[in-house]
């Protein structure tokens, strides 16, 4: 009898979350979620008009430490931005401000999983697509809204720890959580405020490293994130069992079809060509800024379900149904 190979996953994930602030992340343009009117809250430094100069938030960077801290991450006492060139037809630079070798945040556990990395970046804006009624008579169309290009987006990168979906399902929700505690982001999955991506490969059990990793993105909803883990778990064990070899590639989550779907092969870190931002210095920090920072944390939704068990004598299931929302756990 033939014994069957067991495959192991490992699992990663990759959270942004957008930050609940004044101005956008490089100008002085509304952060305003709910403005339906498009193309309003921009200027020339977002629209990328020749000669328009960024400068820097301090209230989304403050954003940024503050969750470092939550997380018992170490914060850096300098930092920098990078440009990371990837076209975007949505974000009108044609490259992205982003930080790729000096994040903000370095460390840090969550559940159990360990933090890599918390940087700071600037989002995208929006695309709509409309379908003709009648394709004889009618042409396709696109529509940009720039409202959100350049809004404050705080990137989460956790370190290879997560095993199933059910976990990662654990991890997303009291990210989001802490989040709302610090008031720095609604985290509103489905209003796009805060997306998951999940990196999964699989490795026979007992072998010394990684097998590829696949990343799966359009994740709109928890409930998606454990079934996209999970539905691409059996599609990579199916794949190798039957002799396959998994490729690196974007996936997409396809609710319809409870599927993941190609979209394109995955880029590596030197595809984006990443350099030092030239139009912005460094940042620098100092130990009494950062203590500051720490003791003006709130009491956190871990610390707050101790709290009300202890105090209140409740089960633990109560703690955590009291804390669930922010506005109710106040």
């Amino acid at each position: 009898m033939t014994k069957t190979m067991r495959y192991v996953p490992t699992i990663g994930l990759e959270v942004h979350a957008e930050l609940k602030t004044r101005a956008k992340m490089f100008c002085a343009c509304a952060n305003d979620p709910l403005e339906m009117k498009p193309n309003v809250n921009v200027c020339p430094i977002c629209l990328a008009h020749p000669g328009a100069m960024p400068t820097i938030n301090r209230e989304a960077v403050a954003a940024v430490i503050k969750f470092g801290l939550a997380v018992g991450g170490k914060i850096a006492t300098r930092a920098h931005f990078d440009r990371k060139s990837y076209f975007y037809p949505d974000l009108p630079k044609g490259y992205q401000i982003s930080q790729y070798e000096g994040p903000l945040v370095l460390g840090g556990e969550l559940r159990g999983v360990r933090v890599t990395r918390v940087h700071l970046e600037e989002d995208t804006g929006r695309l709509l697509h409309e379908l003709p009624d009648h394709p004889k008579s009618e042409k396709p169309a696109s529509f940009v809204d720039y409202n959100r290009a350049g809004v404050p987006l705080m990137e989460l990168v956790t370190e290879p720890d997560i095993t199933n979906g059910e976990q990662a399902l654990a991890f997303a929700k009291e990210l989001q959580r802490i989040l709302r505690f610090l008031r720095v982001s609604d985290a509103d999955m489905e209003k796009g405020q805060m997306r998951v991506e999940v990196n999964i490969s699989l490795a026979p059990e007992g072998a010394k490293e990684y097998g590829t990793k696949v990343e799966v993105k359009n994740i709109n909803s928890f409930k998606a994130a454990a079934d996209s883990i999970d539905c691409e778990i059996r599609r990579q064990t199916e794949l190798l069992e039957q002799g396959g070899t998994v490729i690196q590639e974007t996936r997409g989550w396809d609710e319809k079809k409870h599927a993941t779907v190609s979209q394109r092969s995955k880029e590596s870190a030197h595809d984006y060509r990443y350099f030092p931002e030239p139009d912005l210095p460094p940042l620098t920090f100092t130990k009494t800024e950062i203590e500051e920072l720490f003791d003006a944390l709130p009491e956190l939704p871990e610390a707050k379900r101790m709290r009300f068990m202890h105090e209140f004598k409740l089960s633990r299931e109560q703690a955590e149904a009291l804390t669930e929302d922010v506005v109710l756990a106040d």
